[in-house]
């Protein structure tokens, strides 16, 4: 059976069952279920000061009224990052390669964000169709980039998460397949191909990190717009 370099990101299935809802759940089970102590173990400390410290930058951008959205944009944030970090690991899947999934993640959150905003402030939702002082002429013509630059903010969104997931596993994929390949015939490049390899695994890891950051940090900033 031949298969090819984007064999990695379709989803695998057993007896007829997509296993992409258990790559969503098994994160889940990463994480200690809370008990009668504060703190339990070192790990327990450890994440306590992860979750801390990342509901802390999360919420920089925000005033007040945007702290009740602290929850969900930091369980969105612990899900991404889980979930990018365990598709680094030979033999799994990255749901989060799926444009699909992160579409569903960024257009209802973004469609949330901007209805918050048109239910409590609408006119100043509206005002940033238009910026202040612009000449008579060219209002039609700003309203429409305006509105068009706010609705392909989700599609920026899912887009971004997808290609930059996608691109790291298909350099990973190609530059190990090519140090298999050297080995019998030229060892000293497969041996220094493996180098490259191991730090773009180093980098890859950086970029799962960042990508859920920035996924979760824009959001944050178009509730910042709406409140």
């Amino acid at each position: 059976m031949n298969l090819s370099f984007f064999d990695q990101f379709s989803s695998p299935y057993l007896l007829g069952i997509p296993l992409i809802l258990l790559s969503l759940l098994f994160p889940a089970l990463l994480f200690p279920s809370p008990g009668n102590r504060w703190i339990s173990n070192r790990l327990s400390t450890i994440q306590l000061w992860l979750l801390h410290l990342i509901t802390k930058q999360l919420m920089i951008p925000l005033n007040k009224s945007g702290h009740k959205w602290a929850l969900m944009l930091t369980s969105l944030m612990t899900m991404l990052l889980t979930i990018n970090l365990l598709g680094l690991l030979p033999y799994t899947f990255t749901p989060t390669t799926q444009l699909s999934m992160n579409m569903a993640l960024a257009f209802p959150l973004w469609l949330a964000t901007l209805l918050t905003g048109l239910r409590n402030k609408p006119s100043a939702s509206l005002a940033h169709l238009l910026p202040e002082g612009t000449p008579t002429p060219l209002i039609p013509a700003l309203i429409l980039i305006e509105t068009t630059s706010l609705l392909i903010r989700p599609l920026a969104l899912g887009v971004r998460l997808t290609a930059n997931l996608t691109a790291g596993h298909l350099l990973i994929q190609l530059i190990s397949t090519a140090s298999i390949a050297l080995m019998p015939i030229l060892p000293a490049v497969s041996v220094l191909t493996m180098v490259i390899l191991l730090l773009l695994t180093i980098l890859e890891v950086a970029v799962a990190m960042i990508q859920a950051y920035v996924f979760v940090l824009l959001l944050s900033l178009y509730l910042q717009e709406n409140i």
